[in-house]
């Protein structure tokens, strides 16, 4: 019988952890919980695109809550993915405006070409398909955001491929401003 060894429990690289820092001094001591939102958000790019119950139990350490207080939020916004995802995460429109202008067959168009349905990952892991509410964008639906970064106008097969072959083509995603020195490890090939 091999011995086995215990999960090493998630820790935030020297960079992310200096943010953390600096993003702390915004909000007095006794209302920290307040960071909790872009601290959830360096979580999710430290540790592969998502949050799992083990890395929401260190943001909930790192601010010295419960880890119930990290769960309902994470729960609650879309812009946590609480599940292992691809490389880019399109989040694709669903309300009105956009579904008049096509979010449905650009759905369609983006399942058969990827081979992902919504909620899931492309066989290849290069793209997870997520619906999403309302991006503020309806005078040019219909649109998919990739983190920061809106596509707009998506209402033909050409500009949807021409979306899939511009984000197939980045080698890392983008540098988030904490790590100008610097992807940390847990991200070099993500």
């Amino acid at each position: 019988m091999e011995p086995t060894t215990a999960p090493t429990k998630p820790q935030f690289s020297p960079a992310a952890q200096a943010e953390i820092k600096r993003l702390l001094t915004h909000y007095p001591e006794e209302r920290s919980k307040s960071a909790l939102l872009p601290i959830l958000h360096i979580a999710q790019a430290e540790f592969g695109g998502w949050v799992s119950p083990e890395v929401q139990d260190l943001v909930a350490e790192t601010l010295g809550i419960k880890p119930i207080e990290v769960y309902e939020v994470s729960s609650f916004y879309t812009q946590y993915n609480l599940n292992p995802v691809g490389k880019h995460v399109l989040e694709i429109c669903r309300t009105g405006p956009c579904m008049l202008r096509g979010s449905d067959e650009l759905t369609e168009h983006l399942e058969r070409i990827t081979g992902a349905k919504i909620g899931g990952t492309s066989p290849d892991g290069t793209f997870t398909l997520k619906e999403v509410e309302c991006l503020a964008a309806c005078g040019f639906a219909p649109i998919v955001q990739v983190r920061e970064k809106y596509y707009e106008q998506l209402d033909t097969p050409e500009a949807v491929d021409a979306m899939l072959n511009e984000l197939r083509s980045l080698v890392h995603r983008p540098i988030l401003p904490w790590e100008e020195t610097g992807l940390p490890n847990s991200l070099k090939n993500y």
